[in-house]
């Protein structure tokens, strides 16, 4: 039995008919999957760290993250293929398969993942992929069958595992100090050309780079090969010129960001990495818990006062609703109504206590002020703080520069957006939140780490050159 992808020239054939996935619909994005059912193979990943030949200890990676200034999003550049090609693509926590556009894409040493091999299975494979047109990247027969998500869209086209070679950069916390090059790099291919993958993503990028807890995404992939520790770390930058640029470090610290001279690895605040028994992504099968990212938000405050509302809906139920979760495609925090209602109450309140003037509402933002009459501080505007008190009693402090965004000359508002009564995540803390913070999401001890501002020790995330 074949199921044909008609938007890419993919034949798809289900790897295990009998364990058909359950498709869903995310809570913010909805999707509408193409007609072909994939067979979704649970499977671990390999133990063998093949790539790693070095006896001394792996040195991290670092790959730099520039923002697009249109749409909010933050991207690296990948150098893939022989000879190399620069390849932009787009950072998405909750991503399972990095993916590339391969429409002009050409490399020598590019070569398709067997369905039948383990590299297939370890990957978690949907299917056995086949080609009706002519073998190019993207197109190829008998090939490892993933899918390509991109949640801006409502499709959800197959794709083909390959692998090539990545230059690769290690870093000693400060500065990019040698470089490689990974032979067996595992990415999908798309023809943008034939069904507009892209849209909705940064005009200059051509694809996602998966960072979830999903066996194929980029951080466990090199971890697991090259035989790093399981973390990876987000510096995002809130900057989107060119004289500087975050970085997204895979396999651990040391985390220096100049002035600062000490290790940020140290001084990390951390709190414990929750899993969703209910995973929601556009594929899944029945009882598989989720590979995004949750915290265990116990209370808000503006400044030190507690908002109140129904603290039940901070935690995560059976059925995988509620809880708190980090994402990067996700602009600004979303919250649910009943916790919106209460932050914007309060924090208006104490804004008005310090002279602030209130504007009229810009959607998608509740409350917005006059800018003349907010003050600066060393981290952005001169606002009520706004605390998230993790589960271990740390507080994420959220200060002016992450709270507020600035919509015109004139206005400026809380940068925190109503996502309704049904919102199936209770709060989704978006990137603006995370700008100028060292984050790091620790997957082998299950801890997530955090810096708070570093605008407050005269630092960035945009400050290197």
């Amino acid at each position: 039995m074949h199921y044909i992808n008609h938007e890419n020239n993919q034949r798809l054939i289900p790897r295990n008919l009998s364990h058909l996935p359950t498709m869903s619909t995310p809570s913010l994005i909805p999707f509408f999957l193409l007609t072909f059912i994939l067979g979704l193979a649970s499977s671990t990943p390999s133990t063998a760290a093949a790539a790693a030949t070095a006896t001394t200890k792996p040195a991290p990676l670092v790959f730099p993250l520039k923002k697009d200034a249109a749409t909010n999003q933050y991207y690296t550049t990948l150098q893939l293929g022989t000879p190399p090609t620069a390849m932009n693509a787009v950072l998405d926590l909750a991503g399972e398969y990095t993916w590339l556009d391969c429409s002009s894409y050409r490399s020598s040493s590019y070569r398709p993942v067997h369905c039948n091999s383990s590299r297939c299975e370890a990957a978690g494979s949907l299917s056995c992929n086949g080609c009706y047109g002519p073998a190019k990247p993207g197109c190829t027969n008998d090939t490892c069958g993933v899918y390509a998500a991109n949640p801006f869209l409502n499709v959800l086209p197959g794709s083909g595992l390959a692998e090539d070679v990545l230059v690769l950069h290690s870093t000693d916390g400060i500065k990019y100090k040698s470089t490689s090059k990974y032979q067996r790099f595992a990415f999908s291919c798309v023809d943008d050309g034939l069904n507009g993958t892209t849209e909705g993503l940064a005009k200059s990028t051509k694809g996602i780079v998966a960072l979830a807890r999903n066996p194929a995404s980029l951080p466990t992939e090199l971890s697991t090969q090259l035989n790093l520790p399981r973390i990876f770390a987000l510096c995002l930058p809130s900057s989107s010129s060119g004289a500087g640029h975050g970085d997204l470090y895979v396999g651990g610290g040391p985390y220096t960001r100049p002035p600062i001279k000490q290790d940020l690895a140290k001084s990390l605040l951390r709190t414990q990495l929750l899993v969703n028994p209910v995973k929601r992504a556009p594929v899944y099968s029945e009882g598989e818990a989720s590979d995004e990212y949750f915290i265990d938000v116990t209370t808000i405050k503006v400044d030190f006062a507690p908002i109140s509302f129904k603290s039940s809906i901070l935690t995560i139920d059976k059925n995988g609703v509620g809880g708190t979760k980090i994402a990067t495609l996700t602009p600004y925090t979303v919250l649910h109504s009943a916790i919106f209602r209460p932050l914007v109450n309060e924090f208006i309140k104490k804004a008005m206590d310090r002279k602030i003037k209130k504007a009229a509402p810009v959607a998608p933002f509740g409350a917005c002020f006059d800018a003349k009459t907010v003050k600066s501080g060393a981290a952005g505007p001169h606002v009520p703080t706004i605390v998230l008190v993790l589960r271990s009693g740390v507080q994420w402090r959220m200060e002016g520069a992450n709270s507020m965004a600035r919509v015109s000359k004139d206005v400026m508002c809380l940068g925190f957006v109503d996502g309704g009564s049904k919102l199936r995540t209770s709060i989704v803390i978006g990137a603006h939140q995370m700008e100028d913070n060292l984050v790091e999401f620790d997957v082998g001890s299950s801890t997530f780490g955090f810096s708070n501002s570093l605008l407050l020790q005269n630092s960035s995330c945009s400050s290197r050159s």
